[in-house]
This record gives C-alpha cells, sequence and structure tokens, in this order.
C-alpha cells in the first residue's frame, strides 16, 4: 500500500521557530523623515516582546510552552503525498502537501495568532484589534484570543464581508467582534467611505482601521495584531517548514520544487523559509510564490519602500508594491487581495532565489477543483493559486521526463467558501487583470518616498 499520509508524533513537533534575518540582510523599516525606526516607536501598536521579535536576528527561537501546548490541537500537521492527483496529471513528480487546513478555523494563520495573542497577554494587554480579507487571519486571532481569554475585534475587509458571511460567524463563535471594513468607528474609514461610499475596501484601509482603534484606546491594554507581512509572523508560520522537512527525512525525500500562494507572505513563508538557508548554502531547489493576475504584487511592482496600510500609520518598508491605495477587483481569494508584500519575501525574490508567479482566478479554481475531485479536500480560494503552479510544474516534469519532488502548502480548507465555487460551476467567475496605466497610477504614491538598496544575502 502506498504511503499517503506522512505523520509526526507531538514529542516531534519543533520547539523553536527558525528565523531567517539571521540569514540575510534586510534594508529597516523608515519613518517619514528617511530615519529608520527605533523599536520604542512600535510601542503603541505592538508589545516590546514581539517587537523585540520583530528586529532579533536570532537564528532560532524558542516557542514557548503554553503556545505549544495549545499548538497540539492540531499539530503536528500531516504531509501528504497526493497520490491521486499525481495519477490524474500522469506525472513522474512525487507532490507533496502540508495541509495545514486541520486547524480549528480551517488554515495556516493559527500559527502565529495563538503566539501573537501569547505574547500580548504576558505583556499585560487584554484585547487585540486587527484586519481580515477572506476571513481566516480574523477567525484565527478570534480562537487564539477565545484559548487565551482576551477579547478581540476585527476589521473584515467588505467585499470579503458580504461574500463570506460564516467567516463572521466562525469569529463570533469565538468571541470576536466582526466590523465590515470601511466603517466608521475610525477617522480612516470614513475617510475611505467619503473618497467612495461603494469601495468593495481594501486589507490596506482595514489595517489602517485597525491600528487606529488600538492607539486610541486610552485605557493602554490594546495593541493591533497582524496576521502576514512583518517579520515576527514569518517567524511564528516556520513551524510548517520546518515540520515537513521533518516528514520528508522520514521518507528519504527532499524537495526540488516548492510552493506556495502569497498575500503578504505568511504561509508560503512558512513552507518556504526553513529551506531557503539551503540554497543560499549551494542547494538547487526552484521556490515559486504565487498571487493572482489581479494583483500582481511580485510579479509587476517594483521593490520599493512604502506603507503597508492605506492611512500610512504604518513606517514605511522595503517591499514589492502596488501603492498603499491600491484597491484591487473583487475576486474570491480574499486574503491574495493585499497591495504590497513582506520585506522577507520581497527581499529574497529582488535577490533572485525566489521566482514569483501569477494565475488567474479561473485557472486556480480548475486547479483547485481538480485537486478537489482526486485528494478529496476542498481548497481555499488562495490554496487554489498554488495548486495551479504544482500543476503547471507536474506537467514540466512529465515533459522533461524528470522525477521531481514538489512540496506546496496546503494553506486552508474552503469549505467556507462555496459562493464562490457555486459561482465558479455556474459559469459566473472571471478573470480580472489591470493595465499597465492603472498599476503606473497606483505606483505614483510612492515616487518620493526613499529607494531601498539592493542587498545580497550572506
Amino acid at each position: 500500500m502506498e504511503v499517503r499520509k506522512i505523520l509526526l508524533r507531538e514529542d516531534e513537533i519543533p520547539r523553536q521557530w527558525y528565523n531567517i534575518l539571521a540569514d540575510i540582510k534586510l534594508n529597516p523599516p523608515l519613518g517619514l523623515d528617511g530615519n529608520p525606526v527605533n523599536p520604542e516607536a512600535l510601542a503603541p501598536v505592538f508589545p516590546m516582546n514581539l517587537i523585540e521579535q520583530e528586529v532579533s536576528a536570532e537564528r532560532w527561537i524558542d516557542i514557548p510552552e503554553e503556545v505549544l501546548n495549545i499548538y497540539t490541537i492540531w499539530h503536528p500537521t500531516p504531509l501528504v503525498r497526493a497520490v491521486s492527483l499525481e495519477k490524474a496529471l500522469d506525472t513522474p513528480a512525487r507532490i507533496y502537501y502540508k495541509n495545514e487546513s486541520v486547524s480549528p478555523p480551517g488554515s495556516h494563520k493559527p500559527n502565529t495568532a495563538v503566539a501573537q495573542a501569547y505574547y500580548n497577554k504576558a505583556f499585560g494587554i487584554r484585547k487585540l484589534t486587527t484586519e481580515t480579507g477572506a476571513g481566516q487571519w480574523g477567525s484565527a486571532l478570534s480562537f487564539a484570543c477565545s484559548q487565551l481569554k482576551m477579547e478581540c475585534k476585527i476589521f473584515m475587509v467588505r467585499i470579503s464581508f458580504d461574500q463570506k458571511p460564516y467567516r463572521k460567524a466562525m469569529m463570533e463563535a469565538w468571541g470576536g467582534k466582526c466590523i465590515p471594513s470601511p466603517s466608521k468607528e475610525t477617522k480612516a474609514g470614513r475617510e475611505a467611505l467619503e473618497k467612495n461610499p461603494d469601495t468593495p475596501g481594501s486589507l490596506g484601509i482595514a489595517i489602517s482601521e485597525a491600528i487606529e482603534a488600538a492607539v486610541m484606546d486610552s485605557s493602554g491594554q490594546t495593541r493591533y495584531s497582524l496576521g502576514s507581512v512583518l517579520n515576527h509572523v514569518m517567524l511564528h508560520q516556520t513551524i510548517i517548514g520546518l515540520e515537513a522537512k521533518k516528514q520528508l527525512e522520514m521518507v528519504g525525500d527532499y524537495p526540488d520544487i516548492i510552493i506556495g500562494c502569497a498575500g503578504g507572505g505568511s504561509n508560503f513563508a512558512g513552507i518556504s523559509f526553513p529551506f531557503v538557508l539551503d540554497k543560499i548554502n549551494g542547494k538547487e531547489i526552484e521556490i515559486f510564490p504565487v498571487e493572482p493576475v489581479a494583483c500582481p504584487t511580485l510579479t509587476k511592482a517594483p521593490f520599493v519602500y512604502d506603507h503597508g496600510d492605506t492611512a500610512r500609520y504604518t513606517p514605511l518598508l522595503p517591499m514589492h508594491s502596488l501603492g498603499h491605495g491600491f484597491v484591487p477587483p473583487p475576486f474570491h481569494a480574499g486574503g491574495l487581495r493585499y497591495h504590497g508584500m513582506s520585506p522577507t519575501v520581497s527581499q529574497l525574490v529582488a535577490e533572485g532565489l525566489m521566482e514569483a508567479r501569477a494565475v488567474t482566478q479561473l485557472d486556480a479554481y480548475d486547479a483547485g477543483v481538480l485537486a478537489a475531485r482526486s485528494e478529496g479536500i476542498l481548497p481555499a480560494p488562495e490554496t487554489n493559486h498554488a495548486l495551479a503552479c504544482v500543476i503547471e510544474e507536474a506537467k514540466k516534469a512529465k515533459e522533461e521526463g524528470k522525477e521531481k519532488v514538489i512540496l506546496f502548502n496546503w494553506s486552508g480548507h474552503g469549505l467556507l467558501d462555496l459562493g464562490a465555487y457555486e459561482k465558479y460551476f455556474a459559469g459566473a467567475l472571471q478573470n480580472f487583470s489591470l493595465s499597465d496605466e492603472y498599476i503606473a497610477e497606483s505606483e505614483k504614491v510612492f515616487k518620493n518616498f526613499p529607494k531601498p538598496q539592493l542587498l545580497k544575502s550572506t
């Protein structure tokens, strides 16, 4: 019988996260004056223990015991050999996926949500605010706050709030309060609504609202929590790739190709960063972050300094960006509708250590349905983008007659995305693309900002 599922024991869960900042150079975040932002400037937004992680260059950081205890609710997650998908594609490639859809909220997001809630509570914080696109991050933070007895308030991008009502119900089940963004609760939200009352919203706007709600709380016991982009978020997600490494060793395999969908970068970093050091040290691996054609941050946007949010509350971050005012089309992969990208992922793409890909919405759903009908799991719309690239690479392996090993992150299930699948089967989904002129107009907002240096990893 073919081995499909490779499992670790609970006592084999990694006890440290991998910090890629030990092995690459990164441009610092800047203030509007062009000078590097000091940690104290971030204190109204994040607790100091997370700020210390954000700037740490230690290669290995211990996972707190209380975090590990909560992780065991769903970790270690399975590594699955996609035997049925391989047969459907008639490929010589061996395809493995890390199944992060088994977590209580159904995605990879709790890996950092639990850690961030823990560090905030240890610092004396009682309430967290955040944004969410598709709702996976908002669900994850609500779950984490429920586990750690904290309050949680989520600003959900309006188009996803309308498209995915059951995500709101899931957040409320864990005690979270979910508000469509832009809202009238914040200055940033009111300004966005005045500019365009019918706006579908964006992650940039929702981030602005969540930050504003945190820093304006006079109690001093509220902080903001971010589900992607920043270094400490990437750090917490590396449990994915670290587990996958152990599991592949158990069957004597090592990836030739690593693939993950990329919106802000968190699930992609989680699966890929533990292997990036191997590539820096000479290992031959192809690593593909995959994004939507409708939001081509890595494939078409420049590597620049830009704000992570629309209202410019965040420092200037070195990243690929379509411009902090960019509002993407209303495609259904809400977790991939972000104007920027993690600075660490951006740096690695700029260096050429990774090659970004982009796929259309219909190609993504074609891939997701094929995977569902072979592997049996309904993928999240975000995961469908990774699957489209997996299928492309598996077909390429067949054309070349090579037994490549492909590893990808199944970052979430699509059980709360059935409305989008219903539209797909009815032929009501469409592809979105952006003209070069539209992208150029969006990018004007950072033309006078400082330019990051193209650094090289050590």
